[in-house]
């Protein structure tokens, strides 16, 4: 007897779920768009592997971030701009009014709800369109507020503010890149106060669509190195955590020689502590530099600088490359998953899914890419040299946020309905 009850608290553990794997930032835990979770479903339709859905007030782009049993996401909500906290068990749990007044961008492409809320599991982080960079925790108590607009001036960005705040040990990271305001910005991310602005130069022409910058940064990290990396604008540049100092930046994404001046970064890059893959846009370059050796302006066949390759077509437009196992995937916005080899950037294959507008990032999970599209066509697809369909489905609602993963589920925003995916 006392055997079997100094055993059977093993069993039990054994017998419970895995802890779940929280989702604190849009591209997930690492900042990479990779999952740990198991068991999540291969397809889905409206009426098979849907756990619930939840009617959302209004429409946004902002991928949630999920810590513990609750979620976060922005969204229109008449004429405010509302953080929402949903549970995991469907619920709505909180909605807290953060900002006023909506930008549509293009019509149907995007509007003040874009940019990504972050969260350490104490606070919440939420930016949206009209310059509200807000904290609170995770009951719903607002903790700080900054209007960006009121510190720092207006924005002047033809489709809006997209960009999702990067939290990082204590510290929130900024870039609200424009017209007129040219700076990366560090937050004390308990108190809101300012720990530094740091000018980031740029010899874009005036009044161009350069400047106009809608790709989020991240934090690069290997070891005990780290950097701040900050696209657009023409150039993707890293800098210093500790005061924002340049390190090192990517040069000719829009080349001088052929200058484009409708030239916008919205694809972020893809971060991993050997990798940075810096797309561009318009059908033009994507870059692979090694974050450990770069230094200097890096240029094309600059190797001892930290280049790796350099694509000359085929970079996304929207959607951020993400990395599997030696093979980059680049899901372009026509909706074409092309697969680079990391080493050499050269192609190994290519998959056609649909021919619809694609606007949401991949996720890799459970041994599969999941790939949503803005029109509810989803795809997953084996991550291979050589990609594989596994099953195509669709969903009716229209999707420009990405996927979320947690708990055994993939979480879904849409422009109607909050989705959450799993086996029953």
């Amino acid at each position: 007897m006392a055997r079997l009850l100094f055993a059977l608290p093993a069993v039990l553990f054994a017998l419970s779920p895995a802890p779940a794997d929280n989702w604190p930032l849009w591209r997930g835990p690492k900042n990479d768009g990779h999952s740990a979770e198991k068991g999540l479903p291969d397809e889905w339709t409206e009426t098979k592997n849907v756990v619930w859905k939840v009617k959302l007030p209004g429409p946004g782009s902002s991928t949630p971030c999920v810590w513990g049993d609750k979620l976060f996401l922005t969204a229109v909500d008449g004429a405010d701009l509302s953080l929402l906290c949903v549970g995991t068990d469907g619920q709505e749990k909180w909605k807290k009014a953060v900002g006023k007044g909506n930008k549509a961008a293009r019509n149907d492409e995007g509007n003040s709800a874009s940019a990504s809320c972050s969260t350490d599991g104490e606070r919440v982080y939420a930016l949206v369109g009209d310059g509200h960079l807000v904290a609170y925790d995770l009951n719903g108590t607002e903790k700080w507020a900054v209007d960006l607009q009121a510190k720092y001036g207006k924005f002047e960005i033809q489709f809006g503010a997209h960009w999702s705040p990067v939290l990082h040990k204590g510290r929130l990271y900024v870039t609200p890149l424009h017209r007129s305001f040219k700076s990366v910005v560090c937050f004390d991310a308990a108190t809101g106060k300012e720990l530094w602005k740091a000018e980031r130069k740029t010899d874009s022409p005036p009044r161009v669509e350069s400047p106009d910058v809608y790709a989020s940064p991240f934090v690069w990290e290997n070891g005990d190195k780290a950097a701040l990396i900050v696209h657009g604008d023409d150039y993707c540049t890293a800098h210093s955590l500790k005061d924002g100092a340049e390190l090192w930046r990517v040069t000719e994404l829009n080349p001088k020689a052929n200058y484009n001046n409708h030239w916008r970064a919205v694809s972020s890059p893809l971060v991993t502590p050997n990798l940075i893959v810096v797309p561009s846009c318009k059908n033009g370059v994507t870059v692979g530099i090694d974050p450990n050796t770069a230094k200097g302006e890096i240029g094309p066949g600059a190797t001892a600088s930290g280049e790796l390759w350099r694509a000359a077509r085929g970079t996304p437009d929207v959607p951020c490359p993400i990395l599997v196992d030696g093979t980059v995937f680049v899901w372009r916005e026509n909706s074409n998953l092309l697969a680079w080899d990391a080493k050499t950037g050269k192609q190994t294959g290519e998959l056609k899914l649909t021919n619809e507008r694609h606007r949401a990032s991949p996720v890799f999970a459970d041994g599969k890419l999941i790939l949503v599209g803005r029109d509810g066509n989803m795809a997953t697809v084996k991550a291979k040299a050589e990609p594989e369909l596994i099953a195509k489905m669709k969903l009716p609602d229209t999707f420009t946020a990405s996927p979320a993963v947690s708990g055994g589920r993939i979480y879904l925003r849409g422009w109607t309905h909050l989705w959450a995916i799993g086996t029953k």
